[in-house]
């Protein structure tokens, strides 16, 4: 980079955007002041510096101001004290999104953007431009983009921040008119989508929605088990709106376009009509406004001195962006787009010199490109998701072959398609087998022993990430260029990846118990014997229960107990059942509900696993343990309906091993805890398992009654529901017990030393827990 300055214009336009979007006018008026008055100073010290100067303030002011007026009209504007009064309110607005159906309370509502033009409420009317989520009924499902329409409903407010902020939320709007139909592009956008999906609805799950997410980012349906693979493999990009998707579509549309004879000032033109249909395609959304300047700048960086021109671009890039959208500086997207293009125009071409040396020009610009992007991206990432990819490059290089025919025959299909459904559908296959590539080694990557380690998200910790990085991307070009430690470099990176990296210390000698680090649900592992182990639920993520039982070194389960059907406690089933024996799976007498049960039963019969009810009062021994289960009774006790019966129908066991009793309770509500407590007044145990992840709704005399030394609480970090309840733990800890959590000390073990003495260890896993929070799970 050898003029810093259209970078510095982007960084003062960043700088202004944050400002006017998270100061209150007040303060952000007085950075503006500080940054007017300290340019002066500077300029008069240093007359060179003068037009430099100006530039920086001109745009920091003038992206702060623009800043500032639009979260006026968000924040403070008739709309937003409305919904302050929780008014009901009649609107007039465009819609500016496709309706997204969400799993309400009771029953599935669709989210659908607006843009306000007419508000009608508290006996007044206003003419304004102000951006509204509605969660409406059924009847938005059908609603178009671009189509304006009329609703009514209550407002209230919303915390939404950054480039997704709106107004306010608009709820109970079940009916909905439609004043006009979109314009004649969205239509046609519109139908090129339609056919894109009609070109390749015959084909897998995951190959019918990632070939519409590679061409315009439509990846509505996908399975979240693909996509947590895609997210640990670092090819998430590929799932969503990116540069990289306007520089391969537009890259196509310039191809045809030389091929036919365009030359000169048309190819711009070209190329400017391309960037519009794409973002038409793709819908005009913030994120996709910002990945088509991305894949503007890209596409600069391809011609003639296409480096120097295309960081100057970026600088023009982000500073227009943020003119328009000011809200993009507070977004994580926004950030990595920058961070993704900067790290390939600046690192990409030393690396991709040195690996010249001993590899051909496009072996190394295929390594050098991702590898680049990723280093760049690197500790953002680490500060969003708690980990680091360790297989991301090698995932993306394994890819790369494929994305643009997928991407491109992709396209071609939607297009073809809206005259030759047939022929599409032919295409369509074809990009279809080019994406079921990309899910292989997406799955085959997640499955390695060390895709990703947590790191953490602390200050210090990422201060450390990002010297790393910096030195890194310093002493790359002279390790690679060496024809010596240049493959042996490579050689490690891979190896790293594939061999799991010794845990010194795990699993503790005499360990009994251990509740895995899984996210927001349980499994809990019971040693048996050397290698073995019975496993008491398995949710929600597979990757997360594989790797912690792994990590035991468990390779015969004898045993499975499924508490309950909810997602946290069986999705993560199969990660007990592969590449393990497993005699028997055992579950509660009440089949609730439908889904989980049928998840279970599929898993088990595509394992060979038999399924059984579990029989309430049986006492049973496992190697080394002793199992008795005492809940549910037969028949079930009346309990209130919905999430709750299958909460209070939870298999509870209790659990002797090496003369350790453990009470493992589900998630068993109050009112099945009080029945127990009825049925059992002098149970005791040494070990609980917090009922419910610790949730507020607690028999706390049941509890106390139990005089645990130690509760386990396992539970998924930042979760949405306040697990565990800080009330509980407190009353806990006043009796005298020790409460762990599995969100703040990763996993945890109980170990019984030769003298008897009960002890605790933790574990902070290589590969990251899930984060996941799987809906219907009852949690409150």
């Amino acid at each position: 980079m050898r003029d810093p300055r259209m970078a510095l214009v982007g960084l003062a336009a960043w700088t202004g955007a944050l400002a006017g979007t998270l100061l209150t006018l007040g303060w952000a008026a007085l950075m503006l002041a500080a940054a007017l008055v300290g340019g002066a100073a500077l300029a008069r010290r240093r007359p060179g510096t003068r037009a430099l100067v100006a530039a920086l303030l001109s745009v920091l002011v003038a992206v702060g101001v623009v800043a500032v007026l639009r979260a006026a009209v968000v924040r403070d504007g008739p709309v937003a004290d409305l919904a302050a009064e929780r008014a009901v309110v009649d609107l007039e607005g465009t819609v500016v999104s496709d309706p997204r159906p969400v799993q309400g309370a009771f029953e599935e509502q669709v989210v659908v953007r607006l843009d306000v033009d007419r508000v009608v409420g508290r006996g007044r009317a206003w003419r304004l431009s102000a951006p509204v989520v509605v969660l409406g009924g059924a009847d938005w499902a059908a609603v178009p983009l671009g189509a304006r329409v009329s609703t009514s409903g209550r407002l209230a407010p919303s915390d939404s921040r950054g480039g997704d902020e709106v107004a306010a939320l608009l709820v109970g709007a079940d009916a909905v008119a439609t004043l006009e139909g979109p314009d004649v592009w969205w239509r046609g956008a519109a139908g090129v989508r339609a056919s894109l999906r009609a070109a390749v609805e015959h084909r897998p799950a995951a190959q019918r929605v990632l070939v519409p997410a590679l061409v315009v980012g439509d990846d509505a349906g996908l399975d979240p088990g693909v996509a947590e693979d895609f997210r640990t493999t670092g090819l998430t990009h590929l799932t969503a709106v990116s540069g990289t998707n306007l520089t391969l579509v537009v890259g196509f549309v310039l191809l045809l376009a030389r091929w036919v004879g365009v030359r000169g000032r048309w190819l711009v033109v070209v190329g400017a009509l391309g960037i519009v249909g794409f973002v038409l395609l793709a819908r005009t959304e913030p994120s996709v406004v910002r990945a088509a300047a991305m894949g503007a700048v890209g596409l600069l960086g391809l011609g003639r001195n296409g480096r120097q021109r295309g960081f100057r671009a970026l600088g023009v890039a982000v500073t227009a962006l943020l003119l328009v959208s000011p809200g993009l500086a507070t977004t994580v997207g926004f950030a990595l787009s920058v961070l993704a293009t900067a790290g390939i125009l600046v690192l990409a071409p030393p690396w991709r010199d040195a690996l010249r040396r001993w590899l051909p020009r496009w072996a190394a610009e295929a390594v050098a490109v991702p590898a680049a992007a990723q280093l760049a991206c690197t500790p953002l990432v680490a500060a969003v998701s708690g980990q680091v990819s360790l297989v991301a490059v090698v995932a993306n290089l394994l890819v790369a072959p494929v994305v643009g025919p997928a991407t491109v025959l992709g396209l071609v299909a939607g297009l073809v398609g809206l005259v030759w459904p047939g022929l599409a559908t032919v295409i369509g296959t074809l990009a279809a087998w080019c994406v079921a590539w990309i899910v292989l080694v997406a799955r085959r990557g997640a499955d390695l022993p060390t895709a990703a380690v947590a790191w953490g998200t602390g200050p210090l910790a990422l201060v450390v990430l990002t010297l790393a990085c910096a030195a890194l991307a310093l002493l790359a070009p002279r390790v690679l260029r060496s024809r010596a430690l240049g493959p042996l470099a490579v050689g490690v990176v891979v190896l790293v990846a594939l061999v799991r990296l010794p845990t010194p210390g795990w699993p503790p000698p005499g360990w009994v118990l251990v509740a895995c680090d899984v996210g927001q649900g349980d499994t809990l592992v019971l040693r048996t014997g050397p290698g073995a182990a019975v496993v008491v639920d398995a949710g929600p993520d597979a990757a997360a229960v594989d790797r912690c039982l792994t990590d035991l070194g468990v390779e015969q389960v004898p045993l499975v107990v499924l508490t309950h059907f909810h997602a946290d406690h069986v999705d993560g089933l199969a990660g007990v059942l592969e590449g393990r024996r497993v005699d028997r799976v055992e579950v509660t007498s009440v089949p609730d509900p439908p889904g989980g049960v049928q998840h279970v039963q599929e898993v088990a019969a595509e394992h060979g696993v038999a399924v059984s009810t579990v029989a309430h009062g049986a006492t049973s021994r496992v190697g080394e343990a002793t199992l008795q289960v005492l809940w549910p009774p037969v028949p079930a006790p009346p309990v209130r309906s919905g999430a709750s019966a299958a909460n209070d129908a939870s298999v509870v066991l209790l659990v002797e091993v090496r003369g350790v009793r453990m009470l493992l309770t589900g998630d068993l509500e109050p009112t099945g805890q009080a029945v127990l407590a009825a049925a059992l007044p002098g149970l005791r145990a040494d070990v609980l398992k917090l009922p419910h992840h610790g949730s507020a709704h607690q028999d706390e005399a049941f509890l106390e009654s139990l005089a645990a030394r130690l509760v386990l609480v396992s539970v998924g970090q930042d979760n949405t529901y306040g697990h565990p309840s800080p009330q509980v733990v407190s009353d806990l800890e006043r009796t005298g017990a020790r409460v762990l959590r599995t969100d703040l000390s990763g996993d945890l073990a109980v170990v019984v030393d030769p003298d008897g003495a009960l002890g605790t260890l933790t574990h902070e896993p290589l590969g990251p827990a899930s984060t996941a929070e799987p809906g219907g799970a009852g949690d409150r």
